[in-house]
């Protein structure tokens, strides 16, 4: 037995239905490739009628929508004839897990949602076992439906294929629909991204704003770069696994390669997108450092205006304190040159300290 799973997956606390609860059927799909060639396409009907139908298939598909409920996907996968693999286990991974039980093989992959600048991390899990697939998933996401329109046409293209190089095709296609599902949010990602850099240039709006928006959107884009981590660690251990359940073609299992390489181009654009959510919080610092700058300067113009005024007064005053002081007191403050004293001294002192603060501010302005 091999396994490979990774950190807790967070679960939805809405409670659902058991799979028998009356009410209306959620959507879902069967696709039957039979052993003579023939490709039926079951639409909305009860998991009892697809299943009785997987016997006489060559190869079968599934594809069921549930609540995120754990018990919910266990009892479906029990009633699919899944004995061995441990739903609770398997859904307690970090947005992706990978259990492999020789006859039976599980993998649960991160699909993406979001709404406006929050971003939701559904399951969807695969299970595989001889001849038959069975995805479960929310009821929230539905992306599996565009590829089941075409897939008659890809049933045929496989039909010549052994059992499990079939296998390994169809899940092939399915996590290359599930990944171009979640690289589409990027875009929004990045358009959300530019928005932000918009609003730097706005007068208007408060930075402290901004300065949140960044911080939100870099919170996103590190749970946007956990689910593409988390889904290249499942193809890596599918392409470098050696489950029983897929094909040791080394054609086929260059095809999940390339699934590989196109997740780790998407994680450069991440971290590239991150880079610039970084500068913009350093475009925010530089605009705070700018007014804190500005603001000093405001104080030390005041300082320097009251060093003048202060000036201006302290000499005369000094002065007339010494005038009005010991044997001299009254005799000088007598004299006709006293006013015009008086009157000189605070003409210059009030010139050299204005003359002065001038000089030392235009040395700041150069040293700037």
């Amino acid at each position: 037995m091999k396994t490979h799973s990774t950190p807790q997956f967070p679960q939805d606390s809405e409670k659902a239905a058991s799979p028998q609860a009356p009410g209306p059927v959620p959507l879902n799909f069967c696709i039957i490739l039979s052993k003579d060639g023939r490709i039926d396409r079951l639409v909305d009907r009860p998991l009892e009628e697809y299943l009785t139908a997987i016997p006489s298939a060559s190869i079968a598909w599934i594809d069921y929508s549930t609540r995120d409920d754990v018990q919910d996907i266990e009892q479906i996968a029990q009633a699919a004839g899944f004995t061995k693999l441990p739903i609770p286990k398997l859904s307690t991974g970090f947005y992706s897990a990978y259990e492999d039980y020789d006859t039976e093989l599980g993998i649960m992959l991160p699909s993406v949602t979001m709404k406006g600048d929050d971003m939701t991390v559904h399951p969807l899990f695969v299970l595989i076992r001889e001849n038959f697939i069975l995805t479960l998933h929310s009821e929230d996401i539905n992306r599996l439906l565009r590829f089941s329109r075409y897939a008659q046409p890809f049933f045929k293209r496989i039909s010549a294929e052994c059992t499990c190089d079939k296998i390994t095709l169809m899940l092939e296609r399915i996590i290359d629909e599930n990944n171009d599902r979640n690289f589409e949010y990027l875009r929004e990602i990045e358009m959300h991204g530019d928005d932000i850099s918009k609003s730097l240039i706005e007068e208007n709006i408060a930075k402290r704003q901004i300065a949140h928006q960044i911080y939100r959107m870099k919170h996103v884009l590190i749970d946007y770069l956990n689910v593409l981590w988390a889904t290249k660690d499942v193809i890596n251990s599918l392409q470098y696994g050696d489950a029983d359940l897929i094909t040791n073609d080394e054609k086929l299992l260059g095809r999940i390669g390339i699934l590989s390489d196109n997740i780790e181009r998407h994680i450069e654009l991440s971290e590239q997108m991150s880079n610039v959510l970084a500068s913009g919080l350093e475009v925010m610092q530089s605009i705070y450092n700018n007014q804190l700058q500005s603001l000093n300067n405001r104080f030390a113009l005041v300082t320097a205006y009251l060093t003048v005024l202060g000036t201006a007064f302290l000499v005369p005053n000094t002065i007339a304190t010494i005038a009005g002081s010991g044997i001299m007191a009254g005799q000088m403050a007598a004299q006709w040159w006293y006013l015009p004293l008086l009157i000189v001294s605070t003409i210059v002192a009030t010139a050299t300290s204005f003359l002065w603060v001038v000089h030392v501010w235009r040395g700041r302005k150069e040293e700037i």
